[in-house]
């Protein structure tokens, strides 16, 4: 294959599959549900009044509705149309009573926004159905079946001959289906994109709601970085307390014991002496490693990608690092990002069981982006105490996030993404680290 028709088809006819694919699930999903959900939710809203029904289905059936238009949306993102879910939190005393959940239902702009959306999405669905059935049926006049139905039932219509009355128009199907397949693969992606626009309109958040999404995200991100931080100068305090500290104590106590001793016992007063010297140095050798734990010096002297490559060095497998970065991010997230990668490599080694890892750090679109994958087993949960919190807390008070992907059998692949701006033009060239 000539690099002209690799070109064609991943510019036309990837794109224009994976729309096909995406306008069927939508349809299916839009036809299927949306109108039931319409008839519920006007059928419980019909019921407020006859002994006070509605106000415990209405909630109930607005959960549904969020249920299937959360679908919706996951697959919105994966068209490239991103919605945020708009919907306030659930207050504490919404749990405990059927009145203040109708409540806190009905009080939510975004309830209504989904249930003007329903009769809509309805009617752009079966439109974008056609993403699927103009390929589709373009690929049937390519696959000669309107030949073989033609020759076997000797009725049937294709394109633009119903029904087809010779063997002629039978094999006009086949330049036929490749105009509906080609021209089907080129507007399916715009049928989808047109759906999910106007499905932002009533299921994206306002610029409202994004601002009160925004204000309650920020507000878990202080709560959590707060929380790390308090934990993190615990951490520092109890290290000092139990390891330099108390050696410092020791030296103290041995060198005035040594001082008490030189004019009656030198001999004894010297071996205190080398005691003391040794205690001094583990005491050096601790403090190092605490301020390495809160800035390790490697960052200083050779930058992130120099870190990051000392960092693969001592992993007991083979690791490829590639770093291309046009210059140093802040202080304060160079360090987040280097103890975010140190983090994703000891779960590599610990939980993996993987024969290799790479590492790849780029710097795009105002975000520094951390890749961290292995070829181990897979099935990993960021949730499941593997480190991988710890993570997204410390990227999250960055305002990084972080997403894993790790089917059953792998890669596992962990991509980190820090917002920043680098400074002072420095160029790291990729490397190999094994």
């Amino acid at each position: 294959m000539d690099s002209s028709v690799r070109l064609f088809v991943r510019r036309w006819l990837r794109p224009g599959a994976i729309a096909a694919v995406q306008g069927l699930a939508l349809a299916l999903l839009c036809l299927t549900t949306n109108v039931a959900l319409f008839a519920l939710s006007v059928v419980s809203l019909a019921l407020i009044p006859v002994f006070g029904i509605g106000f415990a289905l209405f909630p109930v059936v607005t959960a549904l509705v969020r249920l299937c238009l959360g679908a919706q949306r996951r697959l919105a993102r994966w068209g490239g149309v991103p919605m945020a879910t708009p919907y306030r939190p659930m207050p504490a005393d919404a749990q405990i009573g059927t009145w203040r959940r109708f409540r806190w239902v009905v009080g939510d702009p975004a309830t209504w926004r989904d249930f003007a959306w329903l009769l809509p999405g309805t009617v752009t669905g079966a439109a974008c159905l056609l993403a699927f059935v103009l390929p589709g049926y373009g690929l049937e006049g390519v696959l000669l079946v309107p030949l073989v139905l033609y020759l076997t039932i000797d009725w049937y219509g294709y394109g633009v001959f119903w029904p087809m009355d010779n063997i002629v128009q039978a094999w006009a199907s086949v330049p036929q289906g490749w105009f509906f397949l080609l021209g089907g693969l080129a507007v399916a992606p715009w049928l989808v994109w047109l759906h999910l626009r106007f499905a932002a309109l009533f299921l994206a958040p306002t610029k409202a709601q994004e601002l009160a999404l925004r204000v309650r995200q920020l507000t878990v991100t202080r709560a959590d970085t707060v929380d790390t931080q308090a934990a993190e100068l615990r951490r520092i305090e109890r290290d000092l307390h139990d390891g330099a500290q108390a050696r410092l104590v020791a030296l103290r106590m041995s060198i005035g014991l040594a001082g008490k001793l030189m004019a009656d016992d030198p001999a004894a007063a010297q071996r205190l002496l080398v005691e003391a010297q040794e205690a001094s140095g583990q005491a050096l050798v601790e403090l190092r490693d605490l301020v390495r734990g809160i800035y390790p010096p490697v960052l200083a002297e050779r930058g992130l990608g120099g870190a990051v490559e000392a960092l693969a060095l001592a992993v007991p497998l083979p690791v490829t690092v590639e770093v291309r970065l046009a210059g140093s991010p802040p202080a304060a997230v160079e360090s987040a990002a280097y103890f975010a990668v140190a983090e994703a490599l000891a779960n590599v080694t610990k939980h993996s069981g993987a024969a290799r890892a790479w590492i790849r750090m780029t710097h795009r679109d105002g975000r520094l982006v951390m890749v961290v994958g292995d070829d181990g087993r897979g099935g990993a949960q960021p949730d499941a105490g593997t480190g991988l919190t710890g993570v997204r807390r410390r990227l999250a008070a960055f305002d990084g996030t972080m997403t894993v992907t790790s089917p059953p059998g792998g890669p596992t692949v962990v991509t980190m993404e820090l917002p920043c701006e680098l400074s002072s033009p420095r160029i790291s060239p990729s490397s190999g680290t094994g």
